[in-house]
Parts: C-alpha cells; structure tokens; sequence
C-alpha cells in the first residue's frame, strides 16, 4: 500500500480545500484558466485576474510581497491540473509507469535535473513538464506543498536535516516506487 502524502509546508486542511476550491472554479471561468495555461513565467501570472481571485480566496499571508513569488507559482502549475489525484505524492506519481509500460513516466533523468532546478523559472519550466507528462492529472495538495518547501528551500537554503529536504523526500517517494516494479 502506497503511503498517503504528508504536507509540512501546506499543514491545514481549510488552506488545502480552498485551494481545491479555486483551481474547481477554473473549470467555470475556462478564459482564466487558458490565460493561466498560455503564462511563461510565474512572473506573468501576477496580472491575471484568475490571479486577483486566488488571492481573494486563499489566506491573507499568501498576498504578502514576501509570499507572492510562491503564490504565483503555485497559480501558475496548479491552473495546469486537468484532474485531481488524490492517493500519491506528486514524486510518486512520477514514477508510476504509465498503462502497459514498465518505465516511470517521469525518467530518473529528468527527475533529477527537476530537483536540481536553479531558480524558480526553470523550476516551473521543468515542473510544467512534469505535469503534462502526467496528463495533468496530479494530486494538488501534494504539488503546491512540494512547490512551497522549493521556495522555502531556495529562499532560506537546504535544511541541515536532510530528511526534512524536498530532494531526499522527492527520492523516497520516487524510488520507493521504482523499487517495487517486477524485474
């Protein structure tokens, strides 16, 4: 039994839900989800007004300067969901080989340059990447906590434990997966 995700960076459960909330009123404002979908950098997301409303509906400390770089990004990767998954971890889901294949969707290559990533636009580059490898069906909380624990990690630098760092758990997650393929 695969193990259900845990969130360090997106811990209450009322965030996660409005979270959900707005990316479900992207498919009733389609015009604002394809101008999210047409962005090239997380940069452009903040003059959208699919944007304004994520703000509107998240907590107030996602529309603090000091946070707005991640909620943008957040924006930016989470209007790319088409469906929700709910079971594994976004790392996780990057491994699990796609129907009749015994190969990760996300190969252990790319996986690797994806946590190596150097600043946030080449990070979205490469998470954008990820996420239509998966047909864009992803589990959201699991990618904007993932995407949060980046921004802290870029911004404040790597833990000293490394188990609490988003590359040693991405790993877990990832190969954990890989390890239980037949050989």
């Amino acid at each position: 039994m695969e193990q259900k995700p845990t969130y360090r960076f997106l811990k209450d459960p009322a965030t996660r839900d409005k979270l959900l909330e707005w990316w479900a009123w992207l498919d009733d404002n389609r015009g604002d989800r394809a101008r999210l979908r047409r962005v090239e950098s997380p940069d452009d997301v903040l003059l959208t007004g699919a944007f304004s409303r994520f703000l509107s509906v998240m907590p107030e400390r996602w529309s603090e300067p000091g946070h707005l770089p991640e909620s943008a990004l957040v924006a930016a990767i989470v209007a790319q969901v088409k469906a929700k998954h709910s079971e594994s971890s976004f790392a996780a889901q990057l491994a699990i080989p796609k129907d009749g294949s015994d190969k990760p969707r996300l190969s252990e290559l790319r996986f690797q340059q994806l946590q190596k990533s150097n600043d946030p636009t080449e990070f979205f580059r490469r998470l954008l990447r990820s996420v239509r490898i998966l047909d864009g069906t992803v589990n959201i909380p699991s990618l904007t906590n993932d995407v949060l624990h980046w921004m802290d990690e870029y911004r404040r630098g790597v833990d000293r434990n490394p188990q609490e760092r988003l590359a040693f758990c991405w790993a877990n997650d990832y190969y954990r997966i890989l390890l239980k393929k037949p050989k």
